[in-house]
């Protein structure tokens, strides 16, 4: 059983356990002393997003990580993927992110990134929960020169804007092109506008002003309904939402309806394989895409492979086989290609430059994929819940295979525990809505008799 682990990192309420500046020094201890890497002194690239607890578990890890010998280079507020790139491109021996991603303000989390730039496998958090919760490196104190030393980076937004736009066709331009651009008051309020600018768009910012406690408040995209109302009203092309740490997005057409992850994977998927440029003619998802992905991508030959829910885990399964293209439903859209993580901003440029080059608007674009009515609820649950196999609970097992049942091989069951909240997520997929509704209902409720507080 993972104690602070979960899906994307550790998350919590800041300033309660885990999140507390005591815990974060011990993970700063524990990080410094598992990426050594040979002799001499060692690297650690801290970023955050913009919650007003960025600052107090910058300061515990900042110390954890100097007090084991190891040098602290500050990126300030900078999206997670920029977190991924300034780690490759300083070669440091790890990144280290302090965000909650699309949680509100009072919750946050670190993550963190291998020397490569990628996310970390179960043993390597295993390893490091170990080492957190053990007296085994608590002697292990370098003193006089050899401990270590904080230093800002002041170039690190620059660096990561020039990187991004290299992810953009050259010779290419978004002149003309309006874009309503979202940015949750979050770790993108400095960078995506100036990547869309820089390179052609007339771009009408929301929620780019961060106050320390109104990062993702009523924005992004758990809120589509303010970036549709902004494109119908400027007339835009495209609507762009990112997270609070801008390592996903989702988008809106010129109609001002939504286009989720699995339609932006069907479009990038149907794109790059008519260009020859799709490995293997494969796209990596997860458990949570809907069927219509599959449907959409059959008939072109693309195959789908499904992993656990966490875009780790989809890139853990395309390294494995060589893939280029994967993602979840939620946005987090990986381009092997650019980034070694789900990156927002790039994750847009593809789709902006599909645009521009079949002249299309994103409506007729994002059509290749008819999505299958899905319903997702989250059930909460008593945090001492012992997080056994649900299907092995007698009332829920019933419910569930009774779903199964009614839907057969048109539909699909999916019930599972967060990997960051006390919550089970439900999800029932069919073809008909009022049905599926019903019978994911009926799970949410025997997991509330069951597990419920």
């Amino acid at each position: 059983m993972r104690k602070i682990f979960g899906t994307d990192g550790i998350r919590g309420v800041a300033n309660q356990e885990p999140m507390t500046s005591e815990t974060a020094l011990r993970i700063g201890r524990a990080a410094a002393h598992l990426f050594r890497n040979g002799p001499g002194r060692h690297r650690f690239v801290l970023g955050k997003d913009t919650r007003l607890s960025g600052y107090m578990l910058e300061s515990a890890l900042t110390s954890g990580i100097c007090s084991m010998g190891g040098d602290v280079l500050l990126v300030g507020p900078l999206p997670t993927p920029g977190i991924a790139f300034i780690t490759r491109s300083l070669r440091a021996d790890a990144g280290v992110v302090i965000s909650a991603s699309h949680n509100p303000f009072e919750d946050n989390g670190i993550k963190f990134f291998s020397r490569d730039g990628f996310k970390l496998p179960d043993e390597l958090e295993a390893r490091m929960e170990a080492l957190v919760f053990s007296d085994e490196i608590d002697t292990h104190r370098p003193t006089a020169e050899q401990v270590g030393k904080a230093f800002r980076i002041d170039d690190a937004v620059g660096r990561y804007i020039e990187w991004v736009k290299g992810a953009f066709p050259k010779g290419m331009t978004l002149d003309g092109m309006r874009v309503v651009l979202d940015c949750a008051h979050g770790a993108t309020y400095k960078v995506s506008p100036a990547v869309l600018r820089e390179l052609g768009a007339e771009v009408i910012v929301l929620h780019d002003k961060p106050d320390g406690q109104n990062i993702n408040l009523d924005c992004g995209p758990l809120h589509p309904e303010m970036i549709q109302e902004a494109v119908r009203t400027h007339h835009a092309r495209l609507g762009i939402a990112h997270d609070g740490d801008g390592d996903r997005t989702i988008l809106c057409d010129e109609r001002g309806e939504m286009v989720d992850g699995d339609r932006i994977l069907a479009l990038c998927a149907t794109e790059l394989d008519k260009e020859g440029l799709l490995r293997e003619r494969t796209v990596v998802t997860t458990v949570m895409s809907n069927l219509g992905l599959d449907l959409s991508l059959r008939p072109s030959g693309i195959r789908v492979i499904r992993t656990s829910v966490g875009d780790r885990y989809v890139v853990e399964e395309m390294l494995r086989g060589g893939y280029n293209l994967g993602g979840e439903q939620s946005g987090h859209l990986v381009f092997l290609d650019y980034n070694t993580t789900g990156d927002g901003i790039i994750t847009a440029l593809q789709v902006l430059a599909i645009m521009r080059k079949r002249g299309r608007p994103l409506s007729e674009l994002a059509a290749c994929m008819t999505t299958l009515p899905q319903v997702l609820l989250n059930v909460p649950i008593r945090p001492d819940v012992r997080r056994g196999d649900l299907a092995a609970i007698p009332g829920v097992q019933a419910t569930i295979q009774e779903a199964e049942r009614t839907l057969g091989e048109r539909g699909r069951v999916l019930v599972r525990y967060s990997g960051t909240e006390a919550k089970v997520r439900v999800m029932v997929e069919g073809e008909d809505a009022g049905k599926i509704r019903a019978l994911a209902e009926r799970i949410a409720d025997s997991l509330r008799s069951q597990l419920g507080g």
